[in-house]
This record gives structure tokens, sequence and C-alpha cells, in this order.
């Protein structure tokens, strides 16, 4: 037990004296408009921090403003994004005949535009459940209840493939995520969990995204750790991630037993992370390192 807490205290220390000597820059001042098929399309990136978030932040930014300026461009233009990709394959999967008994999306949902809107103010309360659901909920429920298929795993390709398509149908669309009502006992835990020290660095999601964002350490430079651009395409990983998956990583980044994507514990820190992003605007597919 001794062992365990000197080398938890020695890797706190280390990072403490990691964070302490990097450098900081300011999240960059730029605008996000996006050269799209149908003209020009100009996102809400900077805003005034929501009334909850009073005493943490006074501005929030979107993570694009804190990325290189390539990676930056390359959202500028969606023939230049990478995920634009993993959204035709959506809607690929959209239009495919794939229930037990033909059954397809587009059969009850008609065109994926159907979806504008639900991206902004996900997570929520189920009215008739009381369940607190993220997307990836009501995705699988269409394919388990409505055509008779095995869930789709939580980060498989097939689920992001279709995160990414619904999610550009609310691209522009600032997030407005419920945090009282029915959403008041999930938005606690989750704010409980994002501060939480987890792992032998002892370190919670606010003491990089809170506390130390646009600070450098090594060659990342630290952002507000907002999901308004979920599922992004991370360069890093050559392909889509989605807000459940970096959860995941996060977590492990501390040394730590992480919580399963799609967990109770993840769908309500999913929210309270995405409520720190209301005023800003539903990217569609980010780009990110």
């Amino acid at each position: 037990m001794m062992h365990r807490k000197f080398t938890s205290r020695l890797a706190a220390t280390a990072l403490g004296i990691a964070l302490s000597g990097a450098a900081f820059a300011e999240p960059v001042e730029d605008t996000l408009t996006i050269e799209t098929d149908d003209g020009e399309i100009t996102l809400v990136t900077q805003a005034p921090a929501p009334a909850h978030l009073e005493g943490a932040l006074k501005t929030i930014y979107s993570g694009w403003h804190f990325r290189e300026d390539d990676t930056r461009g390359m959202q500028k233009d969606d023939f230049d994004n990478p995920g634009m990709v993993f959204v035709d394959r959506g809607m690929d999967s959209w239009n495919a005949a794939q229930g037990a008994n033909g059954e397809s999306c587009a059969g009850c949902h008609q065109g994926p535009e159907s979806m504008a809107g639900l991206r902004a103010v996900m997570p929520r309360v189920d009215a008739k459940t009381g369940s607190l659901m993220i997307m990836e909920d009501y995705i699988n429920g269409c394919v388990t209840e409505r055509m008779g298929l095995e869930a789709w795993g939580v980060t498989s390709n097939k689920m992001k493939d279709m995160l990414a398509l619904i999610s550009m149908q609310s691209r522009g669309e600032v997030v407005n995520v419920a945090v009282d009502g029915p959403a008041a006992p999930f938005y606690e835990k989750g704010k409980e969990i994002y501060y939480t020290r987890y792992g032998q660095l002892e370190m919670s999601c606010a003491n990089c995204h809170e506390d130390n964002y646009g600070n450098f350490i090594r060659a990342d430079h630290l952002s507000q750790g907002q999901v308004s651009g979920f599922p992004v395409y991370r360069l890093k990983d050559a392909g889509l991630v989605s807000a459940q998956q970096r959860f995941v990583g996060c977590v492990r980044d501390t040394r730590a037993e992480t919580f399963k994507a799609g967990s109770d514990e993840f769908k309500a820190l999913e929210l309270y992370v995405a409520s720190r992003g209301n005023g800003l605007s539903v990217e569609g597919v980010g780009v990110r390192h």
C-alpha cells in the first residue's frame, strides 16, 4: 500500500512539474467558415460561458481553436475534411436494407435531415422512460427493436458512421443541453465525475481542461475538452472518434481502470461535458490532431 501511494504521489508531482513548466498559448483567433456543396456556413466556436459554469470559465472555445493551422484548415472545406468519408458511409448505412426483414433507417425516417436539431440537445433524458440517453442509445433502439438486429457496439465503425451522419444534420445549430428538471441528477453525477481525480496520476478532467487549457504539454495544446465537434476525425488515430471513445482514452491516460463506453458513468459525464459547450455550434464532424 505504501509503495502504491508513493508511486501515485510521485507521478502526480512529476505531472505537476510538467504543467508548471509548460508553455502557454492563447486559443488561436480564427473564424470557422466552412465551404460546403451548398455554399458557406460560419460556426460559433467562441461564446460566453453558460450560467451554470459561473466561477469556472468566462469564455468557452471549441477545441478547433487549439489546433494547428493545417488541422483547422482541413475543417474549413468539406472536400478536405477526412471525416466526410464517414458521413458518406453513414448515408450508405442509412439507406441500406439491413434489418432482419429488410428494414432501413430511411424506411422509417425518410432522409437523414429528419434528425436535424437532435445532436444539439444530446444527451437528454427520454420523456417516456426517464433514462438518460446518448445518441448511441437511440440508434441501438432502432437497430434492435425496429430492425431486429444485435445491438451495434457503442464504439463500432457502424455506430460512428451513423453518429457522423446524424451530427451533420445539426451542423451550425447551437448546443443547448438541458441541465435542470429531469436532467439535474444526471448533470450532478457527471459534474462529480468531471472533478474527481482518477488513476496513478490522480488527475481529473478539470485539471487539464479547466485549470490548464492553453498550456502545451509536450506537443499537445490543451483545449477546454468541448465535445461540440464530436465525432471528430483524429489525425493521430487516422479515423473517427466519438466522445464516449475519447472519455475512455482520457481516463486510461491517468493510468486508471476506466468505465466502459456507454456506461451510466460516461453517459452522465457526456451530458455534463456537452452542457459546458452550451452556446457553441454543433460542428458536424470536426478535425483534431
